[in-house]
């Protein structure tokens, strides 16, 4: 993580499934855990999604951090629709949790509106 002009940047690794959706603009709510690191993510900000293991990535601008007590919550306070076009919102659920297990979600959730800036291959 380092600063930039408009706020912090931040790493992250992203799945390709994800990273598809994020590279063409239909994804643009993130889920994340509120995991100490990411608790001070804020609008300015900007995110590298990476594909571990490969060079890609895919530069978006933080428009908007919304915290929300469980993924069930988070998902119907943003739209299943803006979190991933592709899925219901039963099976985005369902795969939320596979990624991140009930002690995690205790954490908490955060919604991370984006906006695309530009990738790279």
């Amino acid at each position: 993580m380092s600063d930039t002009a408009t706020g912090r940047r931040h790493d992250l690794n992203l799945f390709r499934r994800y990273f598809d959706l994020v590279a063409d603009g239909s994804k643009t709510i993130e889920v994340r855990v509120k995991y100490p690191r990411l608790a001070g993510m804020a609008a300015g900000d900007t995110i590298r999604f990476r594909i571990k293991g490969t060079d890609e990535s895919c530069d978006v601008r933080v428009l908007r951090v919304t915290e929300y007590a469980s993924f069930e919550a988070l998902l119907d306070g943003e739209g299943p629709a803006n979190v991933n076009p592709t899925s219901s919102r039963e099976t985005q659920l369902a795969n939320i949790r596979q990624i991140y297990p009930p002690e995690k979600e205790a954490l908490g959730a955060l919604a991370i509106e984006m906006q695309r800036i530009h990738a790279s291959a």
